[in-house]
């Protein structure tokens, strides 16, 4: 078929509304090979192809695949994935592609719509811009959400530890509200777009009263997630249920708190706020008076981070291990693979720098705190290997899978 054929069979199949997956069959007949198209956070639109494998192939960017992106305007809409018995010219190329993702654009704009309200919706609870119950309410049922009856929040944040593509951020988005949905239908989801936080951090509405379905709607969220993003960290948070819609925005700080402590802690990756133990206490200071918890961290454990992050040491993670291990110097040194005498250093150095000493009970129990307040306030510390004088030297051998 020449190129003037196939434009008119595939502009007639544009000009009859008959939707993405029709122009996408007549475009393959057209052409004599088989399309695909995936959004652009990878999920599958529409497919023509004589069969399944020829359908995998194609999605998996098989043999004579070629694969361009669907644009309008500067904004990469998706991806059209072509094997084609004669590739078509550059010009038809060039309206193939122009045509298929102004329907993608079409097909896709009521969904956006919907997307930008929910993201509106939970980023107004989450910063409190939005705390009048009635307004809550109403806001909600133009969501087609109903938590009258209760509701929880889920923060999940996912951080790659290695370069990725474009758009990763919303492909997190696409699967965290997958996981909710699988779980609850009616959840919502939505980038949280704090500038503060270094990875995608997603903000989670799981409709209904029930304790058990927020649990699985959090497993299920985290199974989605390592099942499909690999080479990811990953730390979920979990607030209580509501039991009045008003209480919406006490939950997403909940949420919020727990997803803190989880991505500081060694405990696993998911943590729900009943779990978070003493941290619980802090939530009324950061919630009410941020800049005191600040303050209360800038006067405890803010100089070993920054001593950290300057010469690479790890007197942070030393005063971590200590006060778990109870304040046992031999235990510490076990635990952290290195001299006692390392350790003793290392502590007489946060003496210095933090002017708290950890052999007294008042000064493990400032450092406690400054270390929750750490948490709760979600800053995270850049750790290395130890490179300070004395002691040994003072090295730690660098232990996989330490989060940053």
């Amino acid at each position: 078929m020449s190129d003037l054929d196939a434009l008119d069979a595939i502009t007639e199949a544009v000009e009859s509304g008959a939707g993405l997956p029709q122009i996408v069959r007549a475009a393959a007949r057209a052409l004599d090979g088989s399309l695909a198209v995936t959004d652009a956070w990878g999920a599958t639109l529409a497919v023509a192809a004589r069969s399944p494998a020829e359908e995998r192939s194609l999605l998996a960017g098989g043999a004579g695949v070629t694969s361009a992106p669907l644009r309008v305007a500067d904004t990469v809409v998706g991806t059209l994935h072509m094997r084609a018995r004669d590739e078509p010219s550059a010009s038809m190329r060039r309206l193939l592609l122009t045509m298929i993702a102004s329907e993608v654009e079409r097909v896709r704009a009521p969904e956006r719509v919907s997307e930008s309200a929910a993201a509106d919706f939970l980023r107004a609870v989450l910063t409190r811009s939005l705390t009048d119950r009635d307004q809550l309410l109403e806001s909600a049922r133009g969501l087609s959400l109903d938590v009258e009856d209760g509701a929880s929040v889920i923060v999940a944040r996912a951080t790659p530890q290695a370069p990725t593509d474009e758009g990763w951020r919303g492909r997190v988005r696409v699967v965290v509200e997958r996981g909710a949905r699988g779980v609850s239908n009616r959840s919502i989801a939505a980038l949280s777009e704090r500038e503060e936080v270094p990875g995608a951090e997603v903000l989670v509405l799981v409709p209904g009263g029930e304790e058990a379905t927020a649990s699985r709607a959090a497993e299920a969220i985290l199974g989605e997630l390592e099942a499909g993003l690999a080479g990811f960290t990953f730390a979920l948070g979990r607030s209580r249920i509501t039991e009045d819609p008003a209480e919406l925005p006490r939950a997403a700080a909940e949420a919020l708190l727990a997803a803190n402590v989880a991505q500081g802690s060694a405990d696993g990756a998911a943590l729900a706020f009943e779990q978070t133990g003493a941290y619980r206490l802090l939530l009324s200071a950061m919630s009410e008076n941020p800049s005191e918890l600040q303050r209360f961290y800038g006067e405890t454990v803010e100089p070993l981070v920054a001593y950290d992050e300057q010469y690479e040491t790890d007197l942070l993670l030393t005063l971590e291990t200590f006060l778990e291990a109870d304040g046992n110097v031999a235990g510490t040194a076990q635990r952290l693979f290195t001299h006692r005498h390392t350790i003793y250093y290392r502590l007489e150095r946060v003496r210095e720098l933090s002017g708290l000493d950890v052999s007294s009970s008042d000064g493990r129990e400032k450092l406690s705190l400054g270390l929750k307040s750490m948490r709760v306030l979600g800053i995270t510390s850049a750790k290395g290997p130890a490179s300070e004088a004395g002691a040994a030297g003072g090295r730690v051998p660098r232990r996989s899978g330490r989060r940053s």
